[in-house]
């Protein structure tokens, strides 16, 4: 397997949608309850082409297994040193180490971006989220209970932070 990024384009929101939709109606992962559309979807996703928060698709030769981008931590001046990463894997390419080589490689852009800190923030429930952040470096550095509803169910959210 040969991962490769390539900056997300307009022309790519269906298939980016297609991965999120899957993980709004079959997860926790996201605290969104219905499918979104493209608009709503530019809506989450930092500007296509900012210089700063970027967000890319990931690649297996020509296939498409998933999705990542930075974004802005805050809109507050003082934390623009730091951003939000987020991943989705297409569920046919979860558990084959393609997690790990998303973050290494967000890392790298954020550094590039002058970006210090990275927090991903994932629905406690997320087993496997959490052990790729935690084998990553990222540390927990916060956990809100209760703090939203899905399925039925009440869930917690955690945040990991890593200083790169």
């Amino acid at each position: 397997m040969s991962v490769q990024f390539k900056p997300i384009e307009n022309k790519d929101l269906e298939v980016v949608s297609e991965i999120y939709n899957y993980y709004v109606l079959n997860s926790t992962a996201t605290f969104h309850l219905e499918r979104v559309d493209d608009k709503e979807l530019l809506s989450t996703l930092p500007p296509i082409g900012h210089s700063k928060y970027q967000s890319f698709l990931v690649l297996d030769g020509q296939s498409v297994c998933g999705f990542c981008y930075l974004s802005q931590f805050r809109k507050k001046e003082a934390y623009d040193a730091s951003a939000e990463i987020t991943l989705y894997l297409h569920p046919d390419y979860t558990g084959k180490g393609i997690g790990k080589l998303v973050l290494d490689y967000m890392e790298g852009v954020a550094k590039k971006n002058g970006i210090k800190n990275l927090v991903g923030v994932i629905t406690s429930e997320n087993a496997g989220s959490i052990a790729l952040f935690e084998k990553q470096g990222y540390f927990k550095v916060g956990h809100l209970k209760s703090i939203g509803e899905k399925f039925g169910k009440w869930l917690d959210v955690v945040s990991y932070q890593k200083q790169i």
